[in-house]
């Protein structure tokens, strides 16, 4: 009797695979739910007393630690991020949208601009409104009403999720998060270096951002990948078609 190892049959594999999804399909409702939850209770929590949260002498140590001179290359990073995250930087989202209608993905296109757009006008719009914290004393740069939640650390936490879902390989996902995690944070530390933001505002916009992305993803993963399927086809069937016509050597 042969002792060669047999691959499995396909009916045995796809069964896991599919598994495999709804697994981390149910971890992203999860998490994603466990985010905004996360920064719904803290706005619940400051929306008691906006003046003096329980955790306020911890903003007002953190604040202080950020009155340092603020100029050279931090002055730098923290401008380019204020921009990023202002009106201006919506040239970033899109350009992302128009990419995607060149490339013809019209449900990737439109998941992009409906989550993000909900997003910011409703999730950390919403939020602002029901909260209204006055912001710390003297921003050095211009800010609307209420410092909670920080909408740019939400914008940068929930822009990493959509690029993550529909532009980034499955394969490379996990060198995305990292990197977008330390981007995140980075906007968190310029919202509170420029004084324009208590810690807590930060960290609670970028769990609602994040938070928002991935209840989306849950919901449209499907149409996410049935379309990213039909392209991949098309793209086979255009790459055989290319092998056909090339002259034999």
């Amino acid at each position: 009797m042969s002792t060669l190892p047999v691959d499995p049959p396909l009916e045995a594999v796809a069964p896991a695979s599919a598994t495999d999804r709804g697994s981390r399909r149910t971890g992203t409702l999860g998490l994603g739910i466990a985010l905004l939850g996360s920064a719904a209770a803290l706005g619940f929590v400051v929306r008691r007393d906006v003046t003096r949260p329980p955790f306020q002498s911890f903003d007002d140590r953190w604040l202080t630690w950020m009155g340092g001179p603020h100029e050279g290359f931090p002055s730098v990073i923290a401008t380019l991020l204020n921009w990023f995250g202002g009106p201006a930087g919506a040239v970033v989202p899109l350009g992302l949208l128009v990419f995607l209608l060149v490339r013809r993905r019209w449900v990737a296109a439109g998941f992009l601009f409906a989550v993000y757009m909900a997003g910011n006008m409703l999730v950390v719009q919403g939020l602002k409104h029901l909260v209204d914290r006055p912001r710390p004393e003297n921003p050095l740069v211009r800010v609307d009403h209420g410092s909670f939640p920080s909408g740019h650390a939400a914008g940068a936490a929930l822009l990493v999720v959509l690029v993550g879902a529909i532009l980034v390989p499955a394969a490379r996902r996990r060198a995305w998060w990292i990197g977008g995690a330390v981007f995140t944070v980075a906007m968190m530390w310029s919202r509170t270096w420029l004084h324009a933001h208590w810690l807590s505002d930060t960290a609670a916009g970028a769990a609602a951002g994040a938070g928002a992305g991935l209840v989306a993803w849950w919901l449209c993963a499907p149409a996410l990948a049935r379309e990213a399927g039909r392209g991949t086809g098309r793209a086979r069937t255009r790459r055989r078609s290319t092998e056909a016509e090339s002259p034999a050597h």
